[in-house]
């Protein structure tokens, strides 16, 4: 199968990083989508060499956090010229942020606009991060016209109208060991009601360890806690879960 959404660059898998994927193999997972994000630390560097070193995929982009420093690290000079590199299938992770709102939200919405645009010329999916602003972000994907490269809404939490709506334009919803929390029992109704082939499967490494994990550092092997989980909402076998999102992943991003 494949974890279709990781971070394997942060400094939480400095001390093990070949450990790491090296479980990740024996838990029978394929390849892994690992972020590349444009911010003041110059992350994507370290995120390039990771994918290039362990042969993995990735996708660019600004984080709406960032979304106040674009302009300023030279952000879409710096995703033009990386759009293209070996590896990269995607832009992202981008998108709307009201939660936290470390950018203001009209900056998040001009950020977000400009990517999508991007991606649209490029012909590349995009990958959304987006949390308490699920009207402005159907909106914009309407106003941009986002349905003419699809993608995937990452990490997905929001209710099912949200999730319709986005699969009705396109795009994949992803479901990370969030899925599996005593307290998501909401976010397991989205998922029963969901068409399992517009599904992927995430860990958000190194966020968000599944059941039995939680609490602990995540990482790719774990991707197979809430693909159970998957399977047991849908009453399917863990194979086909495994076999039907890897089938997802491969026909939204063309690899």
């Amino acid at each position: 199968m494949i974890d279709s959404h990781a971070h394997l660059e942060m400094d939480d898998f400095d001390g093990d990083r070949d450990e790491v994927m090296a479980r990740a193999r024996e838990s029978n997972v394929e390849t892994v989508l690992s972020l590349a994000m444009i911010d003041e630390d110059s992350s994507y560097v370290k995120a390039l060499d990771t994918v290039q070193r362990y042969e993995l995929y990735t996708a660019i982009g600004c984080h709406p956090h960032d979304a106040k420093i674009f302009n300023e690290l030279g952000g879409e000079r710096l995703l033009r010229e990386l759009v293209d590199s070996p590896r990269v299938l995607a832009v992202g992770e981008i998108g709307l942020d009201y939660h936290y709102n470390l950018s203001p939200p009209d900056v998040q919405q001009d950020v977000f606009r400009r990517q999508i645009r991007l991606a649209r010329e490029r012909e590349v999916p995009i990958i959304v991060h987006q949390r308490e602003s699920e009207h402005d972000l159907i909106t914009i994907l309407d106003e941009e016209h986002a349905s003419e490269v699809g993608g995937v809404l990452h990490s997905f939490t929001a209710d099912r109208p949200t999730a319709e709506a986005a699969i009705d334009r396109g795009f994949f919803i992803s479901f990370s060991g969030i899925l599996t929390f005593k307290s998501a029992e909401s976010l397991r109704e989205v998922a029963r009601a969901l068409p399992l082939d517009r599904l992927l499967v995430e860990t958000d490494s190194p966020y968000l360890a599944p059941v039995p994990y939680r609490g602990k550092r995540n990482e790719p092997a774990y991707v197979q806690e809430t693909a159970s989980c998957l399977a047991t909402l849908k009453h399917i076998s863990l194979e086909v879960v495994e076999r039907v999102t890897t089938e997802n992943f491969l026909r939204i991003f063309k690899c």
